[in-house]
């Protein structure tokens, strides 16, 4: 079974979301930096630009038992390694 799986939402607006935790993108800066370190000797590195940017989760399909039924969820890689998502098993098939 899948632990504290969110309730459900509409998929165009949280197609990059983790149906487990909720963890989803974030905004945040990309800073570009000149100039050689105080540590290696130079005299500091100074901040040219600022842009935005996304930071976004590591979201992987995954294919788990939800309420008994095998379905296909997105779960971030931190839920997967937790163990909080219940992997289905596979079942061959006789050739």
């Amino acid at each position: 079974m899948v632990r504290g799986l969110l309730t459900e939402r509409s998929k165009s607006d949280m197609s990059r979301r983790c149906d487990i935790c909720g963890k989803g993108q974030v905004r945040g800066n990309s800073i570009l930096r000149r100039g050689q370190s105080k540590k290696t000797g130079g005299i500091g590195q100074h901040v040219t630009a600022v842009t935005p940017r996304l930071f976004r989760p590591n979201l992987q399909v995954a294919h788990a038992l939800v309420d008994g039924r095998p379905q296909r969820i997105k779960a971030c890689a931190n839920c997967i390694k937790s163990g909080r998502v219940v992997k289905r098993k596979r079942v061959k098939q006789a050739a």
